[in-house]
């Protein structure tokens, strides 16, 4: 497995793929790798000729200091879970001084709003760090197509503008949430919930989907009402918001209408660990 720690060398590689016109997809991935990005991995090497995965904890897009310090970092083991796949998988596994050079500093983006709802009322500047390593990473690697998981479902929106607004040649296909089988999102941070809050962690699937069949005949107030009031009962998981919004502008829902898309996001704290989630309402 070729694994590149300067985007110099891996740009020397790109051009070469490119002269012999093979397809290219790419993965950004954080590290910290687990069955959910293995099926966005497996997913682009179905599309393309061939597959990048990068892995880089961006600092930027973190607005916790706390929360970047502890991110799970494992380089090794996400190595061995990529051969796992496929051994001609390219990884890119860049230094912070390789990506950022002396200034470690986001790129300011318009978003078009997207990025101050849910995740950037809570986070910010988040998606600003956010938009900013997609951007150099589309640019280094220059793939045809990119992977996102839909458990992120805004950033996958916000990427979408992203690339949009600065008609980068690629597209973006969002991959459904792949699950635990209790029901609990995959995420890297799930490996520092203590056990008794990961035995606690799958209700918030479980309080998604209950939500989902009450939209069915309630209004978007009664079930964020009742979404609320679950999460004031329960003694472990701390609600940091819940949301049910239309699905392309992320605006939260007033008054349902029949021809529009609906989405609903939530963000949980177990103990010190955030975890987020959504679903399909419609």
């Amino acid at each position: 497995m070729k694994v590149f720690n300067k985007k110099r060398d891996l740009e020397k590689l790109i051009r070469s793929i490119k002269k012999e016109n093979k397809t290219i997809g790419l993965v950004p991935t954080m590290g910290a790798l687990h069955k959910g990005h293995l099926s966005l991995v497996k997913k682009a090497l179905a599309d393309n000729d061939e597959v990048f995965v990068s892995i880089f904890v961006n600092p930027t897009q973190f607005n916790n200091k706390n929360d970047l310090l502890k991110y799970p970092r494992t380089l090794e083991k996400d190595l061995d879970h990529l051969k796992t796949v496929d051994k001609k998988i390219i990884v890119f596994a860049p230094s912070i001084d390789d990506i950022y050079d002396d200034n470690v500093n986001a790129t300011q983006f318009n978003f078009g709003g997207l990025e101050f709802e849910m995740e950037g009322e809570f986070r910010e500047g988040h998606f600003n760090g956010v938009g900013t390593i997609v951007k150099e990473l589309l640019h280094i690697v220059k793939p045809n197509n990119a992977y996102f998981g839909e458990k992120d479902f805004q950033q996958l929106q916000i990427i979408k503008k992203l690339v949009e607004n600065f008609n980068i040649p690629v597209k973006i296909i969002g991959c459904k949430i792949h699950r635990e089988p209790n029901g609990l999102a995959m995420s890297s941070r799930n490996i520092r919930l203590k056990p008794n809050y990961k035995k606690a962690a799958p209700f918030i699937h479980k309080t998604l989907k209950t939500a989902k069949l009450k939209f069915g005949t309630k209004s978007a107030a009664h079930v964020t009402k009742w979404v609320n009031k679950q999460f004031a009962d329960h003694d472990l998981l701390k609600l940091e918001y819940f949301r049910i919004a239309n699905v392309d502008t992320l605006k939260e829902v007033k008054r349902k209408s029949k021809n529009k898309k609906y989405r609903a996001f939530i963000a949980v704290y177990a103990d010190d660990v955030r975890l987020i989630d959504n679903i399909a309402l419609n």
